[in-house]
């Protein structure tokens, strides 16, 4: 029996394939080999926020009166998904590989707002409609500094104000907290939720005041007009 013999491809399309293999091996070798990002979050750990507990536990009667959390502002060189980090007093890093779970200032507005609900027993009501008739406390929050300093300190430096929505009554504070971290970006990461915390304390306070101020939201008590609170005291620490 005879069999016909195949005519050989031509040399260029053999070279070609084996480039075009050679070049795939390789992208596939350096896309194994390329480190893989880690993302971080501000939001409290499960025990603090109540995650264990069940859902028909934590349902309550609606509040005797309300908070909203506005969007927070952060400095425009931090305003973005990577870790960026001093590395001296007028340079910073951007950490490709490190990165938040979202934007630091929906992070931040995140973390606040759960901290201010427990510590108040209140609800967000941030971009959700709610009844006239309850008072409504704002929380807005601008971020002037907001320093991750590897192995040394994480810094949040905030001018913060609370105001009743139905009326004229602010207050308007700032809050300076600087942790000392550990190495790793675990620490620093951590650092920043404590010195936020810190900082919600302040706030839930300041709110607390508000609401004994103005408990209508926005006209004062049976006494009249009242002097609008004071700043909670020891605002600033490092």
């Amino acid at each position: 029996m005879m069999f016909a013999r195949l005519p050989r491809p031509p040399r260029g399309l053999v070279r070609g394939a084996m480039y075009v293999g050679a070049l795939a091996g390789l992208v596939a070798m350096a896309a194994c080999s390329s480190p893989s990002s880690r993302f971080y979050t501000l939001g409290a750990d499960g025990a603090a926020a109540g995650a264990a507990a069940p859902v028909s536990a934590r349902t309550s009667a609606a509040p005797a009166w309300l908070i909203e959390v506005a969007p927070i502002d952060v400095p425009p060189q931090v305003a973005k998904n990577q870790l960026v980090v001093q590395t001296g007093p007028t340079q910073v890093q951007v950490l490709e590989q490190e990165r938040w779970a979202s934007l630091p200032g929906d992070e931040i507005r995140r973390a606040l707002s759960t901290s201010l609900t427990q510590q108040l027993g209140t609800i967000d009501v941030y971009g959700t409609a709610y009844p006239d008739t309850t008072p409504v406390y704002r929380v807005s929050m601008n971020v002037q500094r907001f320093e991750s300093w590897p192995g040394s300190h994480a810094l949040i430096d905030a001018v913060w104000s609370v105001r009743a929505v139905r009326g004229t009554g602010v207050m308007t504070c700032r809050s300076v907290v600087s942790e000392t971290v550990s190495g790793g970006y675990d620490a620093l990461v951590n650092g920043h939720r404590v010195a936020l915390q810190r900082i919600a304390v302040q706030v839930a306070a300041a709110v607390q005041a508000m609401a004994a101020a103005y408990p209508k939201g926005g006209s004062a008590g049976k006494g009249g007009a009242v002097a609008v609170p004071g700043c909670p005291s020891a605002v600033v620490s490092s």
